[in-house]
């Protein structure tokens, strides 16, 4: 009987990790990479009153708000410390409220579908693309990438 596999532990100084440009308004930090399930980890920070457009998740979505306040598609106001699960298939948009950033901790898995007129697909964001995001901008800014592609048991 073979050993079952190792997976190595891996910790990330989210301080030593760029704001990458999304939209304006919006930046992310990539903390980790999930290739097996096009997941990510990442940090989202909105300014006041940058709105996240309409899109659809094509996989489950955990995001916890560490700071600022926003607002759902529902009129639901999340604040610090509030958690909002998103099943895969949910449509939604939302919205930075108040005076400060919003940051959120967002662990999501599958692609994430911008939607226009009629349901449109205008562009669609998973791990790979992020993570393809995150290399250029490093590139382009002369920083050294770190590895945030997690490893899959063999």
């Amino acid at each position: 009987m073979s050993p079952a596999p190792t997976l190595r532990q891996a910790s990330v100084d989210a301080e030593r990790l760029p704001w990458i440009p999304l939209a304006p308004g919006e930046s992310f930090k990539p903390l980790r990479f999930l290739p097996d399930r096009d997941g990510r980890v990442l940090l989202l920070r909105l300014a006041p009153g940058t709105s996240v457009p309409l899109h659809r998740h094509l996989g489950e979505v955990h995001a916890w708000n560490v700071s600022g306040s926003r607002q759902l598609h529902t009129g639901e106001v999340v604040g610090p410390g509030g958690y909002v699960y998103e099943p895969a298939g949910n449509v939604d948009s939302w919205k930075a409220v108040g005076e400060e950033d919003v940051i959120v901790l967002i662990a999501a898995y599958g692609a994430m579908e911008y939607l226009g007129p009629k349901g449109v697909v205008l562009r669609s964001d998973g791990a790979e693309s992020l993570r393809e995001r995150y290399e250029r901008h490093c590139a382009e800014t002369g920083i050294e990438p770190l590895d945030l592609v997690s490893e899959s048991p063999r």
